[in-house]
């Protein structure tokens, strides 16, 4: 049995303010609290004696939020449900306050500490339910939260056992894994649908044919930084994800970036190319109204999480970071940009706000939609007070990245910017920003040194987290552990899987969620911990030139999800007349060992429903052959989707794993 490190004297005044019996969403007992003299807060679920199995689960979210973020989850996504279905208890905190608010400029409070302290103080309240025991406890997160579970791992001794970190990032992620894509984005706004035309399956698969040098050049650039080329399918969605988060950060650590972009020889603005001299933009007008976040959303304008969001998951935490006070959200102004607008500043000119810098997320029309930032300069804006949206410091900001190049040679991807003899080719910045981002968030930076066992979940179609940044975790990991890193970690990728821990996924024809992923490997670690049982193999991956590649069979790409691959007519593409009928063919299997294939589901038309669902008995493998008519002429993508579950139980909402295959299907009109 594992023996705690020193109690946190921060923390040594544990107070429960509420303890009672729940039934929903499963029976368990409540208990709410904190820690005097701070802003900590828990919330405890504890299940009934008889289904307890003397363990628990910690959920950390990318930045301090709610300590009751688990009560609004239900089906495959309720984290208490599944914990106690797993004879677990479930915990999370605040973090320590939301969003910094913890009254500390001490970053391992929310890093680590707070959640450490929570942790510890529940093994008091199971000791006292369950009687004296030591519960083994589990943590994971992702993302930021995945920065923070890391942090907690290297940093205490003996308070969790065990951590699944997922879709994480490395010290040189932020800003750069958002900034080369938003380079991209720009560049290549007018190409995406070519390029993800040709990556999808029978498509040519060049999805540099027909670009431009300067269009080639960001592709390559993006894509040899780690951005997986058949992640594009979500470029009109994917946006600016948490980059107005980091925008006021890099002003601060670097302000001087700014001026030498446009001012300085070596960088892209010095002598800005004809792309970049057209997508810049300054405009001066003057403020019509201030909106709230009531009007805004009256006006269908894009504030907040959207409709069936959760907060504080990977993709929309960063939405409720800020302060709480109620200010607007949106500014209409006396004209509309003269041209496409994503990511500015609004300079304030004049009125009680002026001087003031005000980070915007978009730019819709005459209406300018706020980023986080300073809530008191947003309320000393007035009606008829002049502004000026600039968009200069957001396109300097898209080539940061060539001027981070890390001194290490444990960050491959930034070769392309080293000259031969390597030395980078652009002028370098005095700070390198990523460790420092890294360290605010998980308390130190990751150095892969941590005691207990350890699986870490990654996506290969991660957009955010590039999927190369778990392989460098776990490079860290074995300069510890050396021939001893298969008996305390695991690295396991899940295909068609992007950065987001949510059910839901924004295109489900294109990926599938990878919460089934986390909920197994949460088991397997705590089998692992607890019974000697070793969990699966890691998945077997190459990173070649910044992309991970696996291999297309199940038993040699191992991992647990179950592999799929689908053709149409013998191909990845069939041409047909309207009215012919094509025979689909779906092979599936698990890795060995790791569960049986419990569902096998189609999509015909695109809407990501999956209405058709075939008659399977679990098992390892299985081969599935249908026929289908496309209802009209046109460009289909039928998709199926299998499901697997390691004790072949097909009606449990926990431990799901899906994979999905996609052919394409031409048809034109018959001939009369």
């Amino acid at each position: 049995m594992r023996t705690e490190g020193p109690e946190d004297p921060m923390f040594d005044r544990p107070a429960v303010d509420l303890d009672e019996w729940r039934d929903e969403p499963v029976p368990h007992r409540y208990v709410h609290g904190g820690f005097d003299g701070t802003n900590t807060r828990f919330s405890i679920y504890l299940p009934p004696t008889d289904s307890y199995r003397g363990r628990f689960f910690q959920h950390i979210t990318p930045v301090p939020d709610s300590e009751n973020l688990a009560q609004q989850a239900r089906g495959e996504a309720d984290k208490i449900g599944f914990a106690l279905a797993s004879g677990a208890y479930f915990l999370e905190t605040n973090g320590g306050g939301v969003w910094g608010g913890y009254g500390s400029d001490d970053p391992t409070i929310a890093g680590y500490r707070a959640n450490a302290a929570a942790a510890r103080y529940s093994r008091t309240v199971a000791s006292e339910m369950y009687g004296d025991h030591r519960p083994y406890g589990y943590v994971y997160g992702g993302s930021g939260g995945g920065f923070r579970t890391i942090g907690g791992m290297e940093n205490t001794t003996g308070v969790w056992d065990g951590a699944v970190p997922y879709v994480i990032g490395s010290p040189m992620a932020i800003p750069n894994m958002f900034t080369v894509r938003m380079h991209a984005q720009r560049i290549l706004r007018h190409r995406l649908d070519a390029i993800v035309d040709a990556v999808e399956p029978g498509g040519g698969g060049d999805p540099y044919e027909g670009l431009s040098e300067e269009e080639r050049d960001a592709l390559l650039e993006v894509t040899r930084m780690g951005f997986p080329p058949r992640s594009w399918f979500g470029h009109r969605t994917m946006g600016m994800h948490a980059f107005p988060v980091l925008y006021g950060g890099m002003r601060l650590a670097d302000p001087g970036y700014f001026e030498d972009f446009w001012t300085q020889p070596g960088y892209l603005g010095y002598e800005p190319p004809p792309s970049l001299a057209r997508d810049r933009i300054g405009y001066r007008c003057e403020v019509v109204a201030m909106l709230t976040h009531e009007e805004a959303q009256a006006q269908g304008l894009p504030v907040g999480r959207q409709p069936g969001q959760a907060r504080g998951a990977v993709d929309t935490a960063w939405r409720d970071a800020g302060d709480p006070v109620p200010v607007p959200v949106a500014i209409r102004l006396s004209s509309a940009a003269p041209g496409d607008v994503e990511g500015a500043d609004l300079l304030v000119r004049s009125g009680e706000a002026e001087g003031a810098r005000v980070g915007l997320l978009s730019v819709r029309g005459d209406v300018v939609i706020l980023g986080p930032g300073d809530p008191e300069s947003v309320l000393g804006i007035r009606p008829g007070d002049a502004v000026e949206v600039d968009n200069s410091g957001f396109l300097a900001a898209q080539t940061y990245h060539r001027h981070q190049v890390p001194e290490t040679d444990n960050f491959p991807v930034w070769d392309q910017f080293r000259e031969p003899d390597g030395t980078p080719m652009y002028p370098q910045r005095p700070l390198i920003l990523g460790p420092l981002f890294a360290g605010a968030a998980a308390g130190t930076v990751q150095n892969g040194r941590f005691e207990g066992k350890m699986i870490v979940v990654e996506s290969l179609l991660d957009r955010e987290a590039l999927p190369w940044q778990a392989d460098w975790y776990r490079g860290k990991v074995k300069e510890h552990l050396g021939d001893a890193l298969d008996d305390h970690f695991r690295l396991w990728f899940t295909d068609n899987a992007l950065h987001g821990d949510e059910q839901a996924q924004e295109d489900p024809t294109h990926a599938v969620s990878y919460l089934g992923m986390l909920q197994q490997a949460l088991r397997d670690l705590s089998r692992w911990v607890e019974d000697g049982i070793e969990p699966p193999a890691n998945t077997a991956y190459e990173v070649v030139d910044g992309q991970v590649v696996v291999p297309e069979d199940a038993a040699e790409r191992r991992g647990i999800q179950p592999v799929v691959s689908l053709t149409v007519d013998g191909g990845a593409r069939v041409d047909v007349r309207s009215g012919e009928e094509v025979t689909l063919r779906a092979r599936a299997a698990v890795p060995p060992s790791t569960g049986l294939i419990v569902a096998v589901e189609w999509d015909f038309d695109g809407a990501g429903e999956f209405p058709v669902t075939e008659e399977v008995v679990p098992s390892a493998e299985v081969a599935i052959e249908r026929g289908w008519i496309a209802p009209a002429p046109g460009t289909y993508f039928p998709v199926v989707r299998v499901v697997a579950q390691r004790d072949g139980d097909a009606a449990t909402p926990y431990a799901r794993l899906r994979n999905i295959a996609r052919v394409r299907v031409v048809v034109s009109r018959a001939i009369p």
